[in-house]
């Protein structure tokens, strides 16, 4: 079963190996009783599995006495809008995100459209453990519904927020690689209303994934290679359901993941100065972008619902997770959202008339390095110890593993949700020094787990 995970979020597996029409339908009845009947809003991407599980959901909910309202094939982010918009008492996206075509998932929404938190997802599982079967009676069930125009609804909150004359004005040359999921339904439409020159790439809809569906650099050629084929201002990679985005500058280099949040921040902060709250993950450009605008920066555990309880807790209005291209900004939702970033980042270029590269060479640059280390949870938690104690002084961050700010970068050690791993990354301002911070604590955590086997 090493290939099904649980986590706040939902679960997710292997399709026909460990995810099966039977166990989505048993949490489908999970979840509508877990959110005590109602309309639950279900959306998915475009995996060959989606039509099949999606189904499953619609059985599961009904038996539950549910309601469901289907929007189709929508980025998550449509899923969380609409939760919101109708009022429902949940959602359930059938997704994957950035993971290979053959796995799926369901990520479960809670009725504030934001993710289930620990104890709520803790509640649901509870339910589901409990392995009771259930339908609803004859009289109380219910019928399920279309709503096909969701998306519009979307992308109305994401121009209502942004400047569309004067990004509509500029008539940017854009390209896209829609990762022939979500976005090849939405996304040439979304930037064409933003009167932009659209290349599209990866535009099937089939669930054959054209290239690894994570948008980290080296999954980004494609792209680049058509933004400098193509002259164009800026380029965008998508994952599969819309929640993550890349760019690529003018000249065709992919910025990194971390820009996805840097950018936006640097923008909004400059017309709205307030608090930013990412994950222990996000580079620390991000603060150093924050804190010359004079705004501060709070850090949270790794997982979307984590930065979002920590947006609302300190009222920030921006922030995300660097270390997956996730921006949010709560003056569309509390959620990550491809679209607000490529909004933003049009929005960007079209106010400060610099190019993309003239933008991003601007702003501070570090270099990150990862190891990761086969260590048991016990094992883990007790290197995550014995470095906290080591490391008192400089007063380490321990809300998610441990993160300790050296004076030339820092380093985070956490163990992994979802493998036996111990994860490590590094961070400094030349990649030399973050090696050698690698390097450093490496032999730290070798010496420690081999101490701690015998």
């Amino acid at each position: 079963m090493s290939n099904l995970k649980f986590s706040e979020s939902g679960v997710r597996g292997v399709v026909g190996e460990t995810l099966t029409p039977q166990l989505v339908t048993a949490l489908a009845v999970a979840f509508g009783k877990y959110v005590g009947g109602g309309t639950v809003v279900v959306g998915r991407d475009t995996r060959t599995s989606g039509p099949m599980f999606e189904q499953a959901v619609i059985a599961g909910l009904l038996a539950a006495g549910c309601r469901p309202v289907l929007l189709g094939i929508v980025p998550t982010p449509t899923v969380q809008i609409m939760v919101g918009e109708l009022r429902a008492h949940g959602g359930i996206a059938v997704t994957a995100s950035h993971n290979p075509s053959q796995w799926n998932a369901l990520k479960f929404i809670g009725a504030r459209g934001m993710f289930l938190d620990r104890n709520e997802a803790a509640e649901l599982f509870d339910i589901y453990n409990q392995g009771v079967p259930y339908c609803e009676e004859e009289a109380g069930l219910q019928v399920a519904e279309s709503l096909p125009d969701a998306f519009a609804i979307h992308q109305a909150k994401v121009f209502a927020a942004v400047d569309v004359d004067l990004i509509r004005s500029c008539r940017f040359k854009v390209a896209i690689d829609c990762c022939d999921g979500v976005g090849a339904v939405c996304s040439v439409d979304f930037l064409k209303a933003l009167n932009c020159e659209v290349t599209a790439l990866h535009t099937r809809t089939d669930g054959i994934f054209g290239r690894p569906p994570e948008p980290v650099d080296e999954n980004l050629g494609d792209l680049c290679s058509a933004v400098r084929e193509n002259r164009c201002a800026i380029g965008f990679a998508h994952d599969p359901d819309g929640d993550r985005m890349a760019l690529v500058d003018n000249l065709g280099r992919p910025m990194g993941t971390n820009a996805t949040i840097m950018l936006p921040v640097a923008h909004v902060l400059s017309k709205h100065p307030g608090p930013v709250a990412v994950n222990l993950q996000t580079t620390k450009a991000v603060e150093d972008i924050a804190t010359a605008v004079g705004c501060r920066v709070f850090y949270s555990k790794v997982g979307e619902i984590n930065v979002v309880e920590k947006m609302l807790a300190e009222k920030a209005e921006i922030g995300g997770e660097g270390s997956s291209a996730g921006l949010i900004w709560r003056r569309v939702h509390a959620g990550r959202d491809a679209y607000v970033a490529m909004a933003l980042a049009l929005e960007m270029l079209a106010s400060r008339r610099e190019s993309a590269a003239e933008i991003f060479d601007s702003l501070p640059r570090y270099h990150n390095c990862t190891a990761k280390f086969e260590a048991s949870p016990y094992a883990a938690r007790e290197v995550i110890l014995i470095l906290a104690r080591r490391y008192e002084a400089l007063d380490p961050l321990t809300i998610d593993g441990v993160r300790i700010d050296f004076p030339e970068g820092w380093v985070l050690v956490r163990q992994s949700n979802t493998e036996r791993v111990l994860r490590m990354n590094a961070e400094a301002g030349t990649a030399a020094a973050a090696e050698a911070l690698l390097r450093r604590l490496r032999a730290e955590i070798e010496t420690i787990l081999q101490e701690f086997n015998g």
